[in-house]
């Protein structure tokens, strides 16, 4: 059995090395929503999601995960409906817009604005 001093030991190791990796979470992850409203993520009229002009790096863990999904998703509607991905990805930005809160940083050929 470990002492109690080897046991805190290893999980401080383990927390540093896991800290120290390139998957780790940042404590302060956060939402979708939360990030749009905050300026740190904006929409594309690809579908996709992206850093606006001035947004720190906080964004990019979110917008790197939720933009695999999407193009998964994508993927997915583009096989079942015989369209490319990019139109799938046109159609969404349409529905996405539309319920996107006014001030929210949007990238409309490939010009970034706030909805208005």
């Amino acid at each position: 059995m470990m002492s109690t001093f080897s046991q805190k030991t290893a999980r401080t190791v383990a927390v540093v090395v896991f800290m120290g990796s390139p998957v780790a979470i940042p404590a302060f992850a956060i939402d979708l929503a939360s990030a749009r409203a905050s300026g740190s993520i904006g929409e594309m009229d690809n579908g996709f999601i992206a850093l606006p002009p001035g947004a720190g790096k906080e964004g990019e863990v979110l917008a790197e995960s939720i933009n695999a999904q999407r193009k998964a998703e994508y993927a997915n509607v583009a096989e079942q409906n015989k369209i490319t991905q990019d139109a799938v990805g046109r159609m969404m930005f349409e529905k996405i817009y539309k319920r996107l809160p006014v001030g929210t940083w949007v990238k409309i050929q490939d010009k970034w604005s706030r909805k208005q």
